[in-house]
Formats: C-alpha cells, structure tokens, sequence
C-alpha cells in the first residue's frame, strides 16, 4: 500500500513553525487590517496636497510607512498560513484578502509619488531644512525620482495599481493547479515498496542510487506535466503578457529592462552572465563526461544528473544532525551568528516537513517587526542539510537589516537576495572537506561542489537563457504554447549539457514544473549571486575577522545603496565578469581535482 502524506493536524507541533509569534489569534489580525484600511483613508485626504507643505509631506511618508509596514506584517501571516496547506479554503480566502487590500491601498496612494516627481528640487531641499525628520526619507525620494521616466500621471498610476490583483491570477492559478489539484501516481520505491510522487518526493527519488527508481520517476513525473501541458503553458503566457504589459506602459523598452530596473540593476549584468556562462560551456561539459564515467554507464540521461557520482558513499542526514553540522560549519561568522541560528532552530522559527496541500520547496519569509520563518520540506538527505543551511542565510540576512535599519530601508533588493544563503551553503561545503579524511568521502563532497555550480550558475542561467527568449517571443508578436515552449527548453538543454548528455524527450516539459518563471527574472540572481558568495566566503576563510566584519556590513545595509555598490562593501564588484569567470574556472579545478580521485 503507498505511503500517504500526513494531513497538517498529524504532525508533531515541533516541527512547524509558530505564527502566534506573529499575531496571538485572527481577532488581532483582523484588527491590523481594520487599521490599515483606516491609515489609508488618512493619506487619501492629502490628494492633490502632498507637496503643498514640508507637514503634509512628512505625514504622507510616515504614513504610507506605517501602513506598508503593518500590511507587509499582516500578508505574511496569511501566506504563511495558507502555505501550511493550499486546500485549507479560510486560510486561502485570508490570503486573498490580503492581495485585495494590498491592491487597493496601491490604487488609493498612487497619488503620492508622482505628485512628489512633480515637485521641484529646491521646495524639496527647503521642506528638508524645514522639516528635519524628513532626511529619513531622502534616499526614498531620491529612489522615486530614479524611476522618473517610468512614473505616470496620478490617474494613470490610479489605474495601473488596479490591475494588481488580476495581474497575480496567472500564478495563483499555476500555485493552485500544482501544489492542490495535480496528482502524480505511485511508484515503487528501492525496496518494491509503493509509494505516492509528489513534488517534494520527486527529486529525492532523482537522486536514488537505484537507476530504475530514477527513471521511473522521470517518467512518471513528467508523463503527468504531459499531460496538462497546455494548461501550464496558457498560465504562463498569461504570466509573461501581463509583465510585458506593466513593462510598456511604463515606457520601458523590454520587460527584461524594467524588471532589472526595479532592483537598480543594469540589463547589461544580466546579458554579461548569460554571455559569459554560455563561453564556459565546457566546464560544463567536463562535468557531463565525468558524470557518464563516474556512473559507468553507456549513456548518461537526465534522470541521471542528481544521483551522486560516487557510489556507496551517500547517507541520510536527520533534521538534528543538520542542525548540528551547520551551527560547526557556520561558527566562522562569529558567536553572534551562531546564537541566531540556535534560536531560529529552538524555537520553532522552522516548518520543517512535507504535508498534504504544503507549499513545496523551500524560501525564508521575513515581515519587520518578527523574526524570519522558513519552509522546509525536509527529506532526510544530503542536499537538504544544504537547503536548510541556504535557507538560513536568508533568514540571517533579513534579521541583520532588520535589526540595523529601519523599515524602509530594510528590505534588501532581489538582487542580493541569494548571497548571503549560498555564502552559508559554500561554507558549510568547505567546513565538511576540510574535515573529510576519507578519500571516497572527499571526491563525494567534491561531486556536491561540482553540483551546486551546476545547479545554481549553469542551470539557473539556463532558466534565465529561457526566460529572456520566452518574454522576447511575446514582444515580438508570438504566441507561447505548449509545443514551442518545450522545444524551446530541450533545445536549451541540449546546448547547455552538451554531447555526452541524453536530453530525453520528457525534459522538453521541465519549464512547466519551475514556479521561479512566475518571479519576473529572479532566476540569474541565483547564479550572479553564487559567484559573489564563492569570492566572500573565500574572503571569510583566508582573511577571517576583517572579511566577516565587511560581510556583516554588508547582511547589514538593507538597501541603504544600489545592489551592486552594497556588494563592493563585502569586497564583490559585480559590473565585471571577473566573479563570474573566476567562479567558473574553479568549477574547472574542481573537476580536474575529482578526475584523480575517480
């Protein structure tokens, strides 16, 4: 009989994470909101006003900060509730009141920036010297203006701000489909046991040391995307129309450009990554024929790539050895970091394990004013010590910028948002070869290295390669339908992984099982970002104190400076392929160094 998931009320309270940090019960929730509506009705009475004081605009600002903060905090709540189970319909109607009230406080404020573009430099400068509380909001202002070009009129902003709810339709609908209404069937396990697909199992199953296990779950896996293919594609067209649209109205030339914008970033960094890792495609395929030898098989398929390279030598790791392990490896950020990671892990910061109707994956949520909470759905492998280590750092992350700046300036921008969580993944790698006396041991954590650069530079500009393509063929006219959307990717694949590669035809319909496609080009940050944390965490290891201090600056600065300028302050320049070459040709030692050991 297959192993069923257990329903959210049959697992043990200490492996999920405590809201009532957040908000004791609903009935306190519900008052927050009933604050929010009423702090929104304030600033709707300075329309038209806003800058007809230095008063009247610091009341806006404090305002409009007050109830950004409170419905950031109250979002989170509903969404973290609703991601314990997707099929509980109270959690979900909270939820989706949440993105109502997000997006008509959008539409009722949408006044306040452009009537602050609209005001001139020097009424600013002189509203700042008669009111000075208002440095604080400075650099806010200063953003504002950045984003000159792409501001509309007042009405316009109106209305654009109304289109926000609807515009999410496309992910909830891809969120709904996937995570609560698509059933995968059951296949049997290493020990002929049968037991149910899910999303959280599938790449476990993957990376079974039992080839039949990996193919039938492949099969399995991907013979059910098959199957709704069209509905995927059509949500995810609908997806990248309603970006474009957003992107055009605000008189960007590409959605591309106005999404990189958004984080203060030029679309050059994302081409020069794309570019740069496209050029290094052999290291890639070194990694390819390595992989064939290693498993000595004649030819090397997809459901091949996440089995470990070294036979026998990978164990299961528990949720407490984890703990374990990183609060070791982590030790090199300072006593401060470790007492942070022990509180997170004791008091129940964590909803750890998979159950039916949970969100999958894995993400750090953070609202100001509470400590960081993290998904997890944790598995009992090697690779999920790493994702709960990578969760961490972007848990550390937001609690250091909550902690040092206010609330304004406390959310750091997407672009640097994975830094700090692969930082801790690299350390945790190097803690465990640094320790490693075991020769088959140390070529398997080599193998984990050679796959992180696989999976986090390689792939995930593999994803951003798709993702540019696939917004391009919409602003060129085309339509995205299931078929050019899986010949798209296959071909994609087949590039990336090289000769030595299979790209069975299942993996065409990959692009449908990847929720990041519905985040606006968040992918290559991923990649971006791990060549940054492999220059710190280098940093961190030979230089020590001095290196960790600059990074803790950095975990710090909330977004006080463009991504990029923040970046220098750890000792990265992102505006040069340097990180990514230099990532990249370790990544070329690495294989060469696995080579002898096999």
């Amino acid at each position: 009989m297959a192993k069923e998931l257990l329903t959210r009320d049959q697992v043990d309270e200490k492996f999920t994470w405590n809201l009532k940090d957040m908000y004791e019960n609903n009935d306190l929730w519900e008052k927050d909101l009933e604050t929010i509506q009423s702090k929104v009705s304030e600033i709707v009475k300075f329309e038209g006003k806003v800058c007809d004081s230095a008063e009247n605009l610091l009341e806006v600002l404090e305002t409009s900060a007050f109830i950004s903060e409170k419905a950031e905090y109250a979002y989170n709540y509903a969404a973290r509730l609703f991601d314990e189970d997707q099929g509980n319909t109270a959690h979900q109607s909270m939820t989706q009141r949440m993105f109502s009230i997000i997006a008509q406080m959008g539409s009722d404020t949408s006044f306040v920036e452009p009537e602050i573009l609209a005001c001139p430099s020097e009424t600013l400068e002189r509203f700042f010297v008669e009111k000075p509380e208002l440095e604080l909001y400075r650099k806010e202002i200063e953003e504002i203006q950045r984003l000159k070009d792409h501001t509309l009129s007042a009405e316009m902003e109106k209305v654009v701000a109304m289109t926000a709810e609807m515009s999410n339709t496309p992910n909830e609908v891809y969120e709904a489909f996937t995570n609560v209404d698509m059933t995968f069937p059951s296949i049997k396990d290493e020990n002929g046991e049968e037991v149910v697909l899910t999303h959280g199992r599938f790449v476990p199953f993957l990376m079974s040391a039992d080839r039949r296990v990996r193919q039938d779950a492949f099969k399995a896996y991907y013979d059910t995307m098959a199957q709704y293919v069209n509905t995927l594609s059509a949500s995810y067209n609908g997806e990248v129309k309603q970006r474009i649209f957003h992107a055009k109205v605000r008189n960007y030339d590409s959605n591309l450009v106005a999404a990189v914008d958004a984080n203060n970033v030029s679309p050059e960094v994302y081409d020069n990554l794309v570019k740069t890792v496209n050029a290094n495609l052999d290291k890639l395929h070194a990694y390819v024929s390595l992989r064939k030898k290693c498993l000595g098989v004649d030819e090397l398929h997809m459901y091949d790539i996440y089995t470990p390279m070294i036979a026998d030598v990978a164990k299961k790791v528990t949720y407490e050895e984890a703990q374990e392990t990183i609060l070791k490896a982590l030790s090199v950020l300072g006593d401060d970091y470790v007492e942070l990671l022990k509180e997170g892990f004791a008091n129940r910061w964590i909803d750890v394990y998979e159950n039916k109707g949970k969100q999958g994956g894995a993400y750090s949520a953070t609202a100001y004013g509470c400590h960081p909470y993290m998904l997890l759905n944790y598995n009992d492998t090697f690779d999920d010590m790493f994702t709960t280590a990578h969760e961490m750092g972007h848990s550390m992350h937001s609690y250091y910028s909550n902690s040092a700046q206010p609330y304004i300036y406390s959310n750091y921008k997407i672009f640097v948002a994975e830094v700090a969580s692969t930082c801790n993944e690299i350390l945790l790698l190097e803690y465990l070869l640094k320790n490693c006396t075991d020769k088959k041991e140390k070529a398997y954590l080599l193998n984990h290295y050679l796959d992180s650069f696989k999976g986090t530079v390689y792939r995930q500009t593999q994803f951003a390669e798709f993702e540019k393509l696939t917004n391009e063929m919409v602003e060129k006219g085309e339509s995205l339908n299931a078929e050019n959307l899986s010949n798209l990717y296959k071909e994609i694949n087949e590039k990336y992984y090289g000769p030595d590669m299979i790209s069975d035809d299942e993996i065409a319909y990959e692009w449908a099982r990847i929720p990041h496609f519905y985040y606006n080009f968040y992918v290559y940050q991923y990649a971006t970002s791990f060549c940054a944390a492999v220059a710190i965490a280098e940093m961190i290891l030979t230089e020590g104190d001095p290196a960790v201090a600059r990074y803790k600056k950095f975990l710090s600065s909330g977004c006080t400076d463009a991504p990029v300028e923040l970046l220098k302050i750890a000792g990265v320049d992102m505006t040069t392929p340097a990180p990514i070459e230099s990532a990249l040709a370790k990544m070329g030692e690495i294989v060469k160094e696995l080579e002898t050991l096999v």
